[in-house]
């Protein structure tokens, strides 16, 4: 929400083909900024007011953010951010770590030291991160450090379309997540494993830190229902 009203207005028609894109980007802004909440309406109204752009590359943005998972379209009530479902917390976790397990070692004979220098700078910066745009913004670009040397880019595709699903729990993440200095390393540790071609001792390290907050997520989850039912 912070771009200036001059970045934002369109001027031409190839810019006006990007808009959709771009509204996409903002919504999803604004809810990683807890802006907009799981369970929030989003009508087309206002969000084109808010981004000074017509209703219907709004519209657009939100047919894509639906079919990503990120909202869901009511009958009579337009768009919703999607609520929170301890199941799907579940199931995005599960299906990362199979989508991992997939890439692991193809990733692994094909990163140079370079790129396994990048990804672990980028897995330090996830850890120290404060921000749930900053925590987005590393944890994209170290995946598709990693995921870009598959040479499987439906894989990659599928990979970020959960990635893109899950942007709604990140600032959860970060609730039930310790303090930057106390935080796991999976990522970095990934890395040092990649480093000594221990692929198979990285991806358990991995399934075991993310299902255990996984499951802390989830616990989260239901003890707010719980709350909420008293």
């Amino acid at each position: 929400m912070a771009e200036s009203r001059e970045r934002r207005r369109v001027k031409d028609e190839n810019e006006a083909e990007k808009v959709p894109t771009l509204v996409v980007h903002w919504i999803r802004d604004a809810i990683l900024d807890e802006t907009f909440k799981p369970g929030d309406h989003l009508t087309e109204t206002e969000l084109g007011e808010m981004f000074e752009v017509s209703r219907s590359p709004v519209r657009e943005a939100l047919f894509a953010l639906e079919k990503e998972g990120t909202v869901v379209m009511e009958p009579y009530k337009g768009a919703i951010v999607k609520p929170f479902s301890p199941e799907e917390v579940l199931d995005i976790a599960e299906l990362r770590l199979a989508l991992m397990t997939l890439a692991a070692k193809p990733a692994q004979r094909h990163l140079s030291p370079a790129d396994l220098d990048l990804a672990y700078g980028l897995a330090k910066q996830i850890t120290r991160c404060t921000t749930a745009r900053d925590y987005f913004r590393y944890n994209r670009e170290f995946w598709d450090t990693i995921l870009a040397k598959t040479q499987r880019p439906v894989l990659w595709g599928i990979f970020t379309g959960l990635e893109d699903r899950s942007t709604r729990y990140i600032p959860l993440l970060l609730r039930v997540l310790p303090e930057p200095g106390a935080r796991p390393r999976p990522r970095e540790m990934m890395i040092e494993h990649f480093r000594e071609g221990k692929v198979d001792e990285a991806l358990r390290t991995l399934r075991k830190i993310y299902m255990e907050y996984a499951h802390k997520t989830i616990e989260h989850l239901r003890t707010q229902e719980s709350a909420r039912d008293r």
